[in-house]
């Protein structure tokens, strides 16, 4: 497949002409100043050309790059009390500065069906809303910001990946990277875990420091376990097919002694769903959900209801050293993580009751949401030391972007979900329905994790969450609708 490559104006000079000549300059005066002054600082600016005219004629090298990192990425603290994901984030800077000058020299390179395509519409419309909430917020540097990170998301793992996806078998490429960095932590983590008796209190020192805690490390893992799965299917047999088996075994492992209550959910309800849209079901489960949910949310707020629900503050305690007392503390609502996530969806919703159209605007929630809580649902962790948000991405973007902004993030989820049941039916080929099911069944395990956890933002999970939409884009161009016939 030939890379996307720039153009440059008519007018301009020959690339070949520009970059050699501008490398050649900057080499021989970097060299001069090197002989002369003894600092091989003066290569730098040279090496410095040449590294980015690589990326520039051929991004999808910084894409590899990307993904091969992202499982080594971890937080590094700067100056002023800011952090970054290294080295992730500077790579998805990178991403999207290539991405954006690719389709500002190449604007046929995507297709006007794929410009047009609903999931890419509702994305700008969400990302849109999102705008209009930041001009109410309580705190608009925050959510400025919040707007500017999303952008990194949006052009390199959406319209990055339509670009690279010329060929949707190219999944496998993408995935078998990123499977194989997560797979090399898991080694890590295991031999470090092995080492304390696989004890549950144990995990998340193990993990460190390439994850912030068991849930984005065993969410990960889950989200890579249908690729792994269906890349093994499609895999001739060799090499390819056993380095996958391997890394389902290695990631299945790693899940398990990652003591992950959703994660460990996630697979049973992953394989439900592929139930779901065999029986082309997936409209009427969804339909049941909104249902749900609203039922359940006017049961809870009839006459205050949900204080029924309040924890006994003495008895809300974290199991830390017993996996069992913690799950049975769990389902008798005794586990200070669960009552921790009442405490504060209450304070979200209490937060949309009063700002119900545009929210307190994107990235606000803390420490906005303590002026809402409820202290009948405080437990010892209330404190929120970590400054962590919901743990429900639905109700985060209802307290944070108000009702609209939350519908816009269902329906792109509903729009998703029904294409993965339209493509899984209109595929004949093997090949394409292995796709369709990788990518559907791992959008859906991330998705369920949004129910207890806010993880699109993260960038381990939020860049296969966003890969995966663009995906199912380019399988829906390229599957014809004949194909089932």
């Amino acid at each position: 497949m030939t890379p996307p490559r720039l153009t440059l104006p008519r007018w301009a000079p020959a690339p070949e002409f520009l970059v050699f000549g501008t490398f050649v300059l900057t080499l021989v005066g970097g060299g001069a100043w090197w002989l002369l002054r003894g600092d091989i600082r003066g290569l730098l600016p040279g090496l410095g050309i040449l590294a980015l005219t690589i990326i520039l004629l051929d991004w999808r090298l910084v894409f590899y790059l990307f993904l091969f990192t992202l499982g080594f990425a971890h937080e590094f603290q700067l100056p002023g009390g800011l952090a970054m994901d290294v080295p992730s984030e500077p790579l998805m800077l990178v991403l999207m500065a290539c991405v954006a000058l690719a389709l500002l020299f190449r604007q046929q390179e995507l297709t006007t069906r794929e410009w047009q395509h609903p999931l890419l519409a509702l994305l700008l419309l969400q990302l849109l809303w999102a705008g209009a909430s930041t001009l109410t917020s309580v705190d608009t540097v925050k959510s400025v910001k919040f707007l500017l990170a999303k952008l990194w998301y949006l052009i390199p793992f959406v319209l990055g990946t339509l670009l690279l996806l010329r060929k949707p078998a190219k999944l496998w490429q993408l995935s078998g990277i990123y499977t194989l960095s997560a797979c090399l932590t898991v080694v890590y983590t295991v031999v470090r875990h092995a080492g304390t008796g696989f004890g549950f209190a144990s995990i998340h020192p193990a993990l460190q420091p390439f994850y912030r805690n068991h849930v984005a490390y065993a969410t990960v893992l889950a989200l890579l376990l249908p690729y792994a799965l269906y890349g093994a299917q499609a895999a001739l047999p060799g090499r390819t097919r056993r380095a996958w088996q391997v890394a389902i075994v290695l990631l299945f492992f790693g899940l398990i002694t990652s003591y992950t209550r959703a994660s460990f959910l996630s697979l049973p309800a992953a394989a439900g769903f592929y139930l779901v849209l065999r029986w082309r079901q997936t409209r009427r489960l969804l339909m049941g959900i909104a249902v749900a949910a609203v039922a359940a949310g006017s049961y809870f707020a009839y006459q205050s209801n949900f204080m029924r629900y309040a924890p006994d503050f003495e008895q809300t305690v974290f199991n830390g050293q017993n996996f069992e007392k913690h799950l049975e503390a769990t389902y008798e609502l005794k586990d200070v993580s669960g009552m921790e996530r009442l405490y504060r969806w209450i304070a979200a919703a209490r937060m949309a009751h009063e700002k119900p159209w545009l929210g307190s605007g994107p990235s606000t929630f803390y420490p906005e949401y303590k002026r809402y809580t409820i202290k009948g649902f405080r437990t010892y962790v209330s404190d929120n030391p970590e400054r962590s948000t919901t743990h429900n991405y639905f109700l985060l973007l209802l307290a944070e972007q108000g009702v609209p902004g939350c519908a816009l993030f269902a329906l792109v989820v509903g729009t998703a979900l029904l294409l993965v049941e339209r493509l899984y039916h209109r595929s004949a080929r093997p090949e394409h329905r292995r796709l369709v099911l990788a990518a559907g069944l791992s959008f859906f395990i991330i998705v369920f994790h949004l129910l207890l956890n806010e993880l699109v933002e993260v960038d381990k999970i939020g860049s296969f969450f966003f890969i995966a939409l663009a995906a199912l884009m380019r399988l829906d161009v390229t599957i014809p609708e004949k194909e089932s016939c």
